[in-house]
């Protein structure tokens, strides 16, 4: 059997609209209150898609800063991977939207749903290319406008989402040193009615009555996807150390999905590790989905807080049910 290939991160990309949206503008629309949606979520602020701003538009310019970060001339990727459950149109897929704006005239282009797992999802399939030699350069990108799919008028929901969009190049290395080491994928569909949009599919199209009775849009059994979190993070963690036979203290930063800041303190109170061990970006930037992930990692490479040679774990979970993990040497 041919020797796998290291499949490495070469450049981390992101974006953000420029349109900012408070708790104070939430107390405008419903009954709500700074004070309440902190301590229940940890959210202050998030970024909003303007006019002429989609998936698409997010994703390419999080992607062409990634590419440049790596060195990489677009007509140089071989395959770019969108992960997105807000996708610019149910078809075509929006990773052909990206190609066409970045001029990578050479690559193959596919989208990945799987909610705010998606970017872990898509990095793993990316690594699939990677390390049996099929590519050599590869797109991975979460991006999501959940902003254009929350209602408004739910006061439990509406205030946890933000717009943003992240990406990572993938190339293989010769340095045994850095890398992914590991990755892991799982999915339970007998939960898929804890987090889902009702109409707009083959099940349910869309007709004035799904529009009247606004099943548009996310609905959410709260509590459920609470208690969901809390158990799939805390599994992951675990299974990521044992897999790589690491222990806390080998690992240098934690990046998990930022959902709620309650369930990020029930992991670290698990494993006995500190807070500043856990990279949080939820006050700024609210739940983001797919982005919400490789967002925080780009964040956090650029503050300093990792750099070349720190050992980064990555966290997701989200509709599904899914729920992935990761482990790289930057």
């Amino acid at each position: 059997m041919p020797r796998l290939l290291r499949a490495a991160v070469t450049g981390i990309g992101a974006y953000v609209p420029g349109r900012v949206m408070t708790n104070a503008d939430f107390e405008k629309i419903v009954d709500t209150s700074d004070e309440w949606i902190v301590q229940r979520t940890g959210v202050r602020e998030r970024h909003i898609v303007g006019e002429g701003e989609s998936t698409a538009t997010m994703a390419t310019a999080a992607g062409r800063q990634a590419i440049q970060k790596a060195g990489v001339k677009p007509e140089q990727l071989d395959l770019i991977i969108v992960a997105t459950v807000t996708p610019d149109m149910i078809l075509p897929a929006t990773a052909c939207f990206v190609q066409q704006e970045l001029g990578a005239t050479n690559a193959a282009v596919f989208d990945v749903s799987a909610a705010c797992s998606g970017f872990l999802y898509a990095l793993t399939v990316g690594c699939q290319f990677v390390q049996t030699g099929m590519y050599r350069r590869v797109l991975v990108i979460g991006s999501d406008a959940l902003s254009r799919f929350t209602d408004y008028q739910d006061r439990g929901s509406c205030i946890l989402f933000g717009d943003a969009a992240g990406a990572v190049v993938l190339e293989p290395s010769d340095d045994e040193s850095r890398g992914i080491l590991y990755n892991v994928i799982h999915a339970d569909g007998s939960g898929w009615d804890f987090i889902h949009t009702p109409a707009g599919g083959s099940r349910n199209v869309a007709s004035e009555k799904t529009v009247r009775d606004r099943l548009h849009f996310i609905k959410m059994r709260g509590r459920d996807v609470y208690k969901f979190a809390v158990e799939k993070m805390q599994w992951l963690i675990g299974n990521c150390l044992d897999s790589c036979n690491l222990t806390v203290d080998q690992i240098d930063l934690v990046i998990p999905h930022q959902v709620n800041i309650r369930i990020l303190q029930s992991a670290a109170e698990k494993y006995n590790f500190p807070m500043d061990k856990l990279y949080v970006n939820i006050d700024r930037y609210g739940n983001t989905s797919g982005a919400s992930v490789p967002l925080a990692l780009e964040e956090a490479y650029r503050m300093g807080k990792i750099g070349p040679g720190s050992t980064v774990m990555l966290i997701a979970f989200g509709a599904g049910l899914t729920w992935a993990g990761s482990v790289l040497k930057l």
